[in-house]
């Protein structure tokens, strides 16, 4: 009889430790709020992140709302040869923030607010104030902030680049040491670490990696434009967010974790999900670039609903 209660005892203490770690799963059971620009709108990091978490923490949920928009910046600066004026976060954020109402937000900038130009006094202290207004309303919502240093700038994969002397640059044509601007925004970024913001730096440990895979493939990219990142290129990035976060994902090869996500039901449902989800906020928001876009609600809820109910299901199968 003793020893049947000392067991039960001890079945119901590692069933509450285990009730316990799924209630401190790192971005359980709040909303979160990811913005960006067009890295964050294609999204597969997110989708990665949320992926690992869905797996790991199979009894808490996650609530995310994913908005990036592509050709946003927080400098409110555009290079001449863009086809229109930069979407600017500044003219979503407040919408944002009150449709939203995140617990926690995430975001991503920097690749935009140099406009692909040698470093200047006057676009850093640009891009300075934008994220120094994104930190101010954020905290006037109590929310938390998690800010991510942008990915590198890889000039190999591009044929034509700019030296500091050409009379202009932009995406097009961009100045090719263009990544220690991004370098320079990544330091001054975590910098601002404070007890309601976490900065988690993307752009030292993804140039670390490129820098040892070129050691046996000078070729090397995660990039063919020198921008956005391929699909291990965002896994790297999820990986690094979410160690930061003390989540422990897999650090199998890229390629090969890469082949295994495209091989899992799960991931494509949670892929789907993220997707339809984004579009469905990103236009319910609204913002400006080069038109103007707004919905008069996020109509396709139910629909990422029933997504998540099979994503549900499947997780907890396993």
């Amino acid at each position: 009889m003793r020893n049947s209660v000392c067991r039960w005892l001890l079945i119901l203490a590692c069933a509450s430790v285990s009730l316990f770690a799924q209630k401190a799963a790192p971005l359980g059971n709040q909303k979160i709020l990811w913005l960006g620009d067009s890295i964050t709108q294609a999204g597969d990091y997110v989708t990665i992140a949320e992926y690992y978490l869905n797996k790991q923490y199979t009894s808490s949920h996650f609530d995310f709302v994913s908005i990036g928009l592509s050709s946003e910046n927080v400098s409110c600066l555009s290079e001449k040869d863009h086809p229109f004026p930069r979407p600017c976060l500044s003219e979503r954020l407040q919408r944002a923030l009150d449709s939203v109402h995140p617990q926690v937000v995430i975001a991503c900038y920097g690749m935009n607010d140099g406009i692909y130009h040698p470093q200047d006094p006057a676009r850093m202290a640009a891009f300075q104030k934008g994220i120094q207004d994104l930190i101010a309303a954020v905290r006037a919502k109590s929310a938390r902030l998690i800010l991510l240093t942008p990915p590198p700038f890889d000039r190999v994969p591009l044929t034509t680049t700019l030296d500091e002397h050409a009379p202009d640059f932009s995406y097009k044509a961009p100045y090719e040491k263009y990544d220690d601007v991004l370098g320079e925004y990544a330091a001054w970024e975590k910098t601002l670490a404070a007890a309601d913001i976490t900065v988690i730096d993307l752009h030292t440990p993804m140039n670390a990696y490129i820098s040892k895979q070129r050691a046996t493939d000078p070729k090397f990219s995660f990039t063919k434009d020198g921008i956005h990142p391929n699909l291990a290129g965002h896994l790297l990035m999820a990986r690094t967010l979410l160690k930061d976060l003390k989540v422990n994902v897999p650090q199998t090869p890229l390629d090969d974790e890469v082949a295994r996500l495209q091989s899992d039901p799960i991931f494509a449902l949670v892929k789907s999900h993220r997707e339809k989800r984004s579009q469905t906020w990103l236009d319910y928001v609204g913002y400006t670039r080069d038109k103007t876009v707004k919905t008069q609600s996020p109509q396709a809820e139910q629909t990422v609903q029933q997504i998540q109910f099979q994503v549900d299901l499947m997780r907890n199968s396993k």
